[in-house]
């Protein structure tokens, strides 16, 4: 029993003192030196060498002019044209370095240069951990690679993964662009940068802020998360999830998606837009509605699917499928909108009806015709079967104007003066100043003019033909108090900005609203991910279209993602 214990004891203690052994610091080598020497008065307990000094520790070669070693200690200070190299990968030179061969650590300082197949980095001192292949500085440091030029107070390079990381305040440069951030990973060999806090990209073409962010400097492609925007001369877009490719100019957005017009001083808003600023053409979809300030109030147009296209001042708005808008005191539908800046000119295409005031108007042409000088409605121009209804104040009939075709012209925002002509037909409640219902004009002519005070009809006059009577009440059946073709339409007034969604998109709205959140909440401390987009960029180049009809199908299905 004592021998089997002896021998178990002999094993163990065995081989302790083989790790031991195994683990003990290797020698620092002197592998040549044209003079070595001892003088304990100058340098006490060192070996010192000079001319062609070569020193060789597990892996790293050391070259200098001059060096102290310390054999006790392992350790050497060197002096004069001082190169530390590892393999082919890195290269430190300096003036002066020392190096630990206990703690395999490096610290080089004077003109420190270190220098990687991909990058070199030039700074004051450098420290270079071989242990965990760290290279670290606290002094002003520059990189420079192929692409990029960068400068920082202070950084870290990893060697295994060629990775730069800058906690302090960073810039790089490119011929196209400047970033600047204070907290940036850059990847040297194949020029990707993570943007981790506050951060600006400046150039000729743009400005974009990121929080959180992915730039391919070799291939001019972005990701960018939080808070994030990119700002033209023009235009400021901005989303939770920001898709950027530089060569083509071309950016898309996700969720909660608004994009500026500085200039025009309108908004467009969706939870997916593409932007094509060479091509000067946008697509919103996903809720989208466009706001533009109009005459101190604000237009707001609502459409399945949203396109802006054409330079400044000849932009087009088109705005497609069950079309809303409202205005304060003007609002309608239709099946779509086309509306042209330069000749300002919007037109309500398919089943326009067109609220102003308490008056409904409908008709199968539908123009709304701007004044570009003083920037305000001039005029209105409906085409065939116009009709213009509104309900008695007090009563339960409705105010009738029938005719082929209706020309109208606005008066302060206000639509003041109004001609129906061509077989015009009216059914009119006329009231007292008492209000007190005096009788009920029907009649027809070949022209009828209206003006309005406060969307209210305030007279009317009769031209040409005029044939019809002021019947009492009593004396005019229900039956002959409507025009053919009367279609009453209340119900379905746009009475706020609110009501040109559908309760469906409103519920879509706010679960995509939802699950921004929830995604912001789950990946604040979480390495950003790279848009599956840019990630294949090699594989499957995104399309570019020749016009901006053709937008709506370029990444749409991608962004559900």
């Amino acid at each position: 029993m004592k021998k089997s214990l002896f021998f178990i004891f002999y094993c163990l203690l065995l081989v302790s003192v083989q790790s031991i052994f195994a683990q003990a610091p290797k020698k620092i080598i002197v592998e040549n030196a044209d003079n070595s020497y001892v003088d304990q008065e100058a340098v006490p307990d060192a070996l010192l060498l000079a001319g062609n000094v070569k020193i060789n520790h597990d892996g790293v070669v050391l070259t200098c002019n001059k060096a102290y070693f310390f054999q006790k200690e392992n350790y050497l200070k060197a002096f004069g044209d001082v190169q530390l190299v590892q393999g082919d990968t890195l290269f430190l030179n300096s003036k002066y370095a020392e190096y630990n061969g206990n703690m395999k650590k490096a610290f080089a300082t004077g003109n420190a240069v270190m220098t990687s197949p991909d990058a070199t980095l030039a700074t004051d001192t450098i420290n270079f951990d071989r242990n965990v292949q760290e290279v670290f500085y606290n002094t002003k440091g520059t990189i420079v690679n192929k692409d990029n030029t960068l400068v920082s107070k202070s950084g870290r390079y990893y060697v295994a993964e060629k990775k730069f990381q800058f906690l302090t305040e960073v810039t790089l440069t490119n011929p196209k662009y400047v970033v600047k951030s204070n907290h940036l990973d850059y990847y040297s060999n194949s020029g990707h940068t993570y943007l981790l806090g506050p951060s600006t990209i400046t150039s000729k073409a743009n400005y974009i802020y990121t929080e959180k962010g992915f730039y391919d400097t070799k291939k001019n492609l972005a990701h960018f998360l939080r808070k994030s925007y990119i700002k033209y001369d023009d235009r400021r877009i901005e989303g939770d999830s920001l898709y950027y490719n530089r060569n083509i100019e071309f950016a898309s957005a996700t969720r909660n998606v608004k994009i500026t017009d500085s200039i025009n001083r309108g908004i467009v808003k969706g939870h997916y837009a593409e932007v094509y600023k060479l091509k000067d053409s946008m697509f919103v979809t996903k809720r989208a509605v466009a706001v533009n300030f109009v005459e101190n109030d604000s237009v707001y147009i609502h459409g399945k699917k949203l396109m802006v296209t054409g330079k400044e001042g000849e932009r087009i708005l088109r705005a497609y499928n069950n079309v809303r808008f409202f205005k304060i005191d003007m609002s309608g539908k239709c099946d779509s909108i086309h509306s042209n800046s330069k000749t300002a000119l919007t037109k309500l295409i398919g089943n326009p009806i067109l609220w102003n005031g308490d008056n409904q108007i409908t008709g199968d042409v539908m123009h709304l015709i701007g004044d570009n000088t003083t920037k305000k409605l001039d005029s209105l121009k409906v085409l065939n079967n116009t009709f213009l209804v509104s309900r008695d104040t007090l009563g339960t009939g409705f105010n009738q104007v029938k005719g082929l075709n209706l020309f109208g012209k606005f008066r302060d925002g206000k639509l003041h003066d109004v001609d129906v002509i061509k077989n015009t037909e009216v059914i009119y409640y006329m009231r007292n100043e008492a209000n007190e219902l005096i009788g009920i004009n029907k009649n027809v002519s070949s022209k009828i003019n209206l003006i309005l005070e406060n969307n209210a009809v305030e007279t009317i006059t009769f031209y040409n033909k005029v044939d019809g009577d002021i019947y009492p009440e009593a004396d005019l059946p229900e039956n002959a108090r409507k025009l053919r073709g009367l279609v009453w339409r209340g119900d379905e007034r746009i009475k706020s900005k609110d009501d040109i969604f559908t309760a469906e998109e409103n519920e879509e709205n706010d679960k995509l609203i939802q699950a921004g959140k929830d995604q912001e909440a789950k990946d604040k401390d979480v390495p950003l991910k790279v848009r599956k987009e840019t990630r294949d960029y090699d594989k499957k180049k995104p399309a570019v279209k020749t016009n901006a009809a053709k937008a709506d199908t370029t990444r749409t299905a991608k962004a559900k993602k």
